[in-house]
């Protein structure tokens, strides 16, 4: 898989980009919000399940850097 595909998943206040080639599959994001990331089911990330900043701290967290977010413009 290349590094390069990026698939984007927003709320409406935020985005977050999934790079899978960087994925190490750690499953640092899968303990931290498991109503958010279940990869047994498609689409995997489920945006909606966590509020913004739960998100945005969870990305942080992520060791392979392989989930990023940004922020929408209004």
């Amino acid at each position: 898989m290349s590094a390069e595909k990026k698939i984007e998943y927003s709320n409406g206040e935020m985005t977050i980009i999934w790079q899978p080639g960087l994925c190490q599959h750690s499953g640092v994001c899968v303990r931290t919000l498991p109503a958010v990331y279940n990869p047994k089911e498609r689409p995997w990330i489920k945006i909606n399940n966590a509020a913004t900043t739960d998100l945005i701290n969870q990305v942080k967290k992520c060791p392979s850097g392989a989930l990023s977010y940004r922020l929408n413009k209004e």
